[in-house]
């Protein structure tokens, strides 16, 4: 149990009503999970608002509201406290209660649209194989030093982040690499949480169902530059005409890198094949085992930290080349006959023109490219036609399946992803709804040699149709069934 007053610290209260100094044996922002003593955040939510659970959960047990309205019953013995946003209050509890881990971590976020999972991983893995203990919080999973955890969205809440820093200070950890969502970013999830370093990578559509607009998805990355101090590093790339944005009133220090422009970290593309890329950074040559521009900008965000984070550039360039590709992120898989299947995350137009550009510049002239390609349920319905559009121009053969219809019918979906078409590009595309069924019908069409993408859902186990995860590998499955029908 703690003290109220002890795990307030740092909150700009509004309004008090009652005592702080009040033991609390737990603090939850769900009513439902509301026991003896418990600490109640009433915060407003997408779906629903916290604020009309106060008395159910005073009834259950709580002893003191945090709310951004004060109810109009005020319940003698019980303490109410009025702030001006519960979800960032919330946040900064969440890290008093566990004692404040990210003081005694160097945590570094990474955000933008695409490229985040891939930075921070490698990031993870490059130090881990320096021997420096390191935690990851990210999309595909949650890693503390060896001991790996699974996750259900790329920036967890905000207890549930600080908790697990908790666990990674504990368990020796130096050096913390957290996923930064724009959803993580504007519902206050990393608030508490003192940043040593930021990395932006890049930005393009995406998420306009919830920011409605890119300005507004702009300033929601941009927030984490904003909130950074001046004894903290900020990296960002230069090549996207955003970077710039993002070190506007950034007081940290500020890195800049890139392959076009003028910036701190150059980086040229020396020779690249389907096997890797030589790359110069700053003048010292690489040898990289992924491939693509986008993977350059990766590398050249992971080098930035490193070196903001104390390796020598000798030593980051050595271990960069070590590392190789992340689950679902250009993920190569060997065929029989010599067909190359890629699975990879690709869900956004930018995403899935960076990995067919890159396929379309290592393919020899007999190589055709098949693409195996659908758009998520219940999202931005703007970026189907595009995406759509995109996969038939750089693609020989394209078939379009169900991604994640959530509550969607997948067939409106697919419609929406075929009105995208010209005549000429739908001669050269087939709708098949089932996802294994059109996985099959890739492989089935594959010449030796060919290249097979399986994009949209990447490092995924689950497909999700209608409230249900069912289990779906893309992985598994587009190697049994090349294995199956080429053998």
């Amino acid at each position: 149990m703690k003290l109220l007053k002890d795990i307030l610290y740092g909150i700009n209260i509004t309004d008090l009503r009652g005592s702080t100094l009040v033991a609390i044996n737990e603090v939850t922002c769900d009513s439902r999970l509301i026991k003896k003593d418990n600490l109640f955040f009433a915060i407003k939510g997408s779906k629903s608002d916290g604020h009309k659970f106060i008395a159910k959960s005073i009834s259950e047990g709580a002893q003191a509201i945090v709310c951004e309205v004060l109810p109009e019953n005020i319940v003698k013995d019980i303490t109410y406290i009025q702030v001006i946003s519960t979800s960032k209050a919330y946040a900064i509890v969440a890290s008093n209660w566990f004692e404040r881990p990210s003081e005694k971590l160097h945590v570094v976020g990474i955000t933008g649209t695409n490229g985040k999972t891939t930075t921070a991983s490698l990031l993870y893995k490059l130090f881990e194989n320096s021997l420096i203990k390191t935690g990851l919080i990210s999309t595909i999973k949650i890693a503390i030093g060896n001991k790996e955890l699974p996750t259900t969205h790329t920036t967890p809440d905000a207890w549930t982040i600080q908790k697990h820093m908790a666990e990674m200070l504990a368990a020796g950890c130096k050096i913390v690499f957290i996923e930064v969502s724009s959803h993580g970013l504007v519902q206050n999830r990393v608030e508490g949480i003192r940043f040593k370093g930021g990395i932006f990578t890049n930005i393009s559509r995406d998420h306009l169902d919830y920011h409605k607009n890119m300005d507004s998805y702009i300033l929601a990355k941009k927030s984490l530059f904003d909130n950074l101090k001046p004894s903290s590093f900020a990296l960002a790339n230069f090549d996207d005409k955003h970077g710039e944005t993002m070190f506007s009133n950034c007081e940290a220090k500020k890195v800049s890198y890139g392959i076009e422009r003028h910036v701190d970290i150059k980086a040229r593309i020396l020779e690249s094949h389907i096997g890797g890329t030589l790359i110069s950074i700053n003048q010292r040559e690489c040898w990289m085992q992924l491939i693509g521009n986008f993977n350059v900008y990766n590398i050249c965000a992971v080098y930035g930290a490193a070196i903001e984070l104390g390796l020598e550039p000798t030593e980051a360039l050595q271990g960069i080349s070590a590392l190789q590709s992340v689950d679902g992120r250009f993920q190569k898989i060997e065929g029989p006959k010599g067909i190359i299947g890629i699975v990879d995350y690709a869900h956004t137009p930018d995403a899935l023109d960076n990995i067919l550009s890159s396929l379309q510049k290592f393919r020899n002239s007999s190589q055709r490219i098949i693409t195996i390609i659908g758009c998520g349920g219940n999202r931005d319905t703007g970026k189907r036609p595009q995406m759509a559009s995109m996969a038939a121009r750089l693609s020989d053969y394209v078939i379009f399946t169900s991604d994640n219809p959530r509550n969607e019918l997948p067939a409106n979906i697919l419609k929406d992803m075929e009105n995208g078409l010209t005549l000429l590009e739908k001669k050269h595309c087939i709708t098949i709804e089932d996802r294994s069924q059109g996985i099959k019908l890739a492989c089935q069409n594959a010449k030796p040699k060919d290249i097979i993408l399986l994009a949209g859902k990447g490092h995924e186990k689950f497909q999700e149709i209608h409230g249900e995860k069912l289990p779906f590998d893309d992985v598994i499955i587009l190697k049994k069934l090349l294995t199956e029908v080429q053998a």
